[in-house]
């Protein structure tokens, strides 16, 4: 049986239970969720890892990319990027190489981690080929069978692009088209070969595969906007309503799944994304790319990224997909990937701050925080900092004589107005 299968039984499993522990939720929630498929735990059995859940009621889990190019192909450093995102806290981790042997590399990633893994099979499919239109329907579907063999936990899957996409796409006035890679080779194949996309239209073959290896779908937004112009427009609520029908398909067939959204909106437009998807899409977990609230900060888009992810987070998405330094510029490195997880856990606790079910949680640890400052109290400052390393050595490197810090020094206001107080509570003896 699935995991959804067992929730539907009522029988609350190992993943479950570890996933509640860490959550500091009832088992009997989590079972319950999952059943509905309001949270997802994307656990391959093939392979052990630490499970975490998505969705409803839990904290806001954060996704690193990572993977070679066709034009830079280094395994060992890819494999270094996957371990420096699981040490800064991502929660998940994807392959998304499209240059050299993507087996190995897939193999290597795995082996390299303990939390779960995604992919994007398609790029599988078209690795083969001298281009990406020559893939057939079954290279396709044999692409997701070898991943889920692999024992990845989650595959991507852009079944929301199909013919009524390619329709809006034409008849539209985006300036970025397409800028899922996923989407982009979607819509070229059903171009070039005048069918539909194969995921879209065999989609009840991908769960059968699915189901077999009780794998993880995320359904891809293959029309995510690129740009502040393109959101919120015809194709992406078009898909968004596609998705919502694959959603309900998907848990009729005892399969976990959650929905990826949007790109690029403007600060204004994240609730209204965030609530349309996750009303046509019957509450499904929601998996963000950012959003990147501003077009113009190459080089900073992890921070817009942040923002975004942090009023999505509020307004209800799930799980958040890093932006790194190097977004729309290059392929990231390690320092990249390390800098753009550390300020994507940063925006998913803020979202936290807010949330049903962990509102208090997440505050407590603020509070901790608090405290420790109020006492000077460095080493648990240092303990509770999403990055300990940074906050340790930005203060060693500049400290003084006194136990404040090189700011304010003797003239800490924690430290006069708690030794004011101080005095005042003897004179008071």
């Amino acid at each position: 049986m699935t995991l959804m299968e067992d929730a539907k039984k009522g029988i609350i499993t190992p993943q479950m239970e570890a996933v509640a522990r860490d959550e500091g939720i009832e088992a009997k929630t989590i079972c319950s969720c999952v059943a509905r498929g309001l949270i997802s735990i994307p656990d391959n059995p093939v392979r052990d890892c630490r499970v975490m859940g998505i969705g409803k009621y839990l904290t806001t889990k954060v996704n690193a990319n990572i993977g070679t190019s066709r034009d830079y192909i280094n395994i060992e450093e890819e494999v270094e990027k996957a371990k420096t995102a699981e040490s800064f806290g991502a929660d998940a981790l994807m392959d998304l190489s499209t240059g050299g042997d993507l087996d190995l590399i897939r193999k290597k990633i795995i082996d390299a981690v303990n939390i779960p893994v995604g992919s994007v099979p398609i790029y599988r499919a078209a690795a083969s080929k001298k281009a990406v239109v020559d893939m057939s329907s079954d290279d396709m579907f044999n692409a997701v069978r070898k991943h889920a063999e692999d024992g990845i936990d989650f595959v991507t899957i852009h079944a929301g692009v199909n013919q009524d996409s390619l329709k809006r796409i034409k008849q539209g006035n985006r300036i970025t088209d397409i800028v899922s890679r996923g989407g982009s080779f979607t819509l070229a194949w059903m171009l070039h070969n005048g069918e539909d996309n194969p995921f879209y239209s065999e989609y009840d073959y991908l769960l059968e595969i699915a189901h077999e290896y009780d794998m993880a779908i995320s359904l891809g937004d293959g029309m995510r906007p690129g740009c502040i112009h393109d959101a919120s427009d015809g194709p992406s609520f078009m898909e968004f309503i596609t998705l919502g029908e694959l959603v309900k398909r998907t848990r009729e067939a005892n399969v976990q799944c959650f929905v990826e959204g949007p790109g690029h909106v403007p600060i204004d437009e994240i609730e209204l994304s965030v609530k349309s998807m996750k009303s046509l899409c019957y509450n499904a977990p929601l998996y963000l790319l950012g959003p990147l609230v501003t077009d113009i900060a190459p080089g900073y888009d992890h921070i817009t990224g942040a923002i975004g992810g942090t009023l999505a987070g509020m307004c209800g998405t799930d799980f958040l997909c890093m932006t790194t330094p190097a977004e729309h510029l290059a392929l990231p490195t390690n320092d990249d990937i390390r800098e753009g997880t550390i300020i994507t856990k940063i925006a998913a606790h803020a979202a936290d701050l807010t949330k049903e079910g962990q509102k208090e949680r997440s505050r407590a640890i603020d509070d901790r925080m608090a405290h420790a400052r109020k006492n000077l109290d460095w080493e648990t400052q240092y303990s509770l900092a999403i990055d300990s390393e940074r906050a340790r050595s930005i203060r060693e490197s500049r400290i003084t004589g006194s136990d404040a810090c090189s700011m304010c020094g003797e003239l800490c206001a924690m430290k006069i107005v708690s030794e004011a107080l101080g005095k005042e509570k003897e004179k008071k003896k």
